[in-house]
C-alpha cells in the first residue's frame, strides 16, 4: 500500500504547476475513491517518510513543516529545485 500511495503522490504532484501543492485528501481519494478516509493515516506516514528523505515538502500554513513534529491540516509539494551544483548565485 505504501508504494501505491507514494506513486499516487508523485503522479498528482506531476500534474500541478511547479511550486503548487496537493492535499492528502486528494492523494487518498485518487488511491481509493470509495475508502479514502481510511487511507489518510497511511498518506501521512508515507509523506513523513518522503519528507525525511527530502523528496517531498510538508507544508503547514504554506510554510515547510518539520516532518517529525507537525499536526493538523497540511499539504504536500515537491522540493524547490534551487540552483544546480556549479551555478553561480
Amino acid at each position: 500500500m505504501s508504494a501505491e500511495i507514494e506513486a499516487t503522490i508523485f503522479d498528482l504532484l506531476g500534474k500541478v504547476a511547479p511550486g503548487k501543492s496537493i492535499s492528502p485528501e486528494e492523494v487518498a481519494r485518487a488511491a481509493d475513491p470509495e475508502g479514502w478516509r481510511r487511507l489518510l493515516g497511511h498518506v501521512r506516514a508515507v509523506a513523513r517518510g518522503l519528507a525525511r528523505q527530502d523528496r517531498l515538502v510538508i507544508l503547514r500554513h504554506n510554510k515547510p513543516a518539520d516532518p517529525e513534529d507537525f499536526k493538523g491540516v497540511y499539504r504536500l509539494r515537491l522540493p524547490d529545485a534551487g540552483p544546480l551544483k556549479g551555478d553561480q548565485p
